[in-house]
């Protein structure tokens, strides 16, 4: 079940640029290091080819969290808000009347 979380439009595009980030230049690193790796010979006994994988495996892990996350992203203005209640963005002091 996706879970709608509020961003503020700086925010949501802070997770943008760390998706695009992740899916243009860290996705070729690892490419980059896997073919190095394959490179070195027998992949049954090439930690290094595992670990290239690993990384891969982690880092598409990684994506698919951020494509969910930007995919349910709401954006709330603050401009737009009611401020005489209680909601996402509002700043509320608390006043306790028995000790001021």
């Amino acid at each position: 079940m996706a879970t709608v979380a509020y961003y503020t439009e700086e925010g949501l595009q802070k997770l943008k640029n760390e998706l695009h980030e992740l899916k243009t230049v860290e996705r070729k690193n690892v490419i980059k290091a896997i073919a190095d790796a394959r490179d070195k010979g027998d992949l049954s006994e090439n930690a290094e080819y595992d670990a290239a994988k690993n990384d891969q495996g982690l880092l598409e892990i990684k994506i698919a969290k951020l494509e969910e996350i930007v995919a349910n992203a709401r954006i709330v203005d603050a401009s737009q808000l009611d401020i005489n209640k209680v909601s996402i963005l509002t700043t509320v002091k608390i006043k306790n009347l028995k000790n001021n």
